[in-house]
């Protein structure tokens, strides 16, 4: 999601609250989705599966094409990659920041299916009455 890192930490500290902000994005589009998709019969796997991947485009999205151009564009001039790192917050920990994106998003959606579907309230009854 392209929006202002300046206001962001550096290594670890940046790398986390990139995944908290995709952990709360992931909660989020749970929550739409199952807002949507309430009578179309999606599988609890399904649900979570798509709004990770709508998470993880829409919370790092940026940070994760900024890693796959960085490894894979020909960078033929010393200042072209000057300028691209220029436009990069923090690219020393761009691939931390990309890894807890994942987890955060990963961590969010899974969260929002406990939140919203009741499947763990169903869940957590049937091991207090399994005595």
């Amino acid at each position: 999601m392209p929006y202002d890192r300046s206001w962001m930490g550096y290594g670890i500290v940046g790398a986390l609250e990139a995944g908290a902000i995709a952990l709360v994005v992931g909660i989020v589009v749970y929550g739409v989705l199952h807002f949507i998709n309430r009578g179309n019969g999606w599988s609890a796997g399904m649900a979570i599966g798509v709004a990770f991947a709508l998470s993880v485009v829409i919370g790092g999205g940026q940070d994760i094409w900024n890693l796959f151009y960085f490894n894979m564009a020909p960078l033929q001039s010393i200042t072209l990659l000057k300028l691209k790192l220029a436009a990069v917050h923090d690219p020393d920990a761009i691939g931390l920041r990309v890894f807890f994106e994942m987890v955060g998003a990963f961590l969010g959606a899974c969260l929002g299916w406990a939140m919203f579907s009741g499947d763990l309230k169903k869940l957590v009854a049937g091991i207090r009455h399994s005595d």
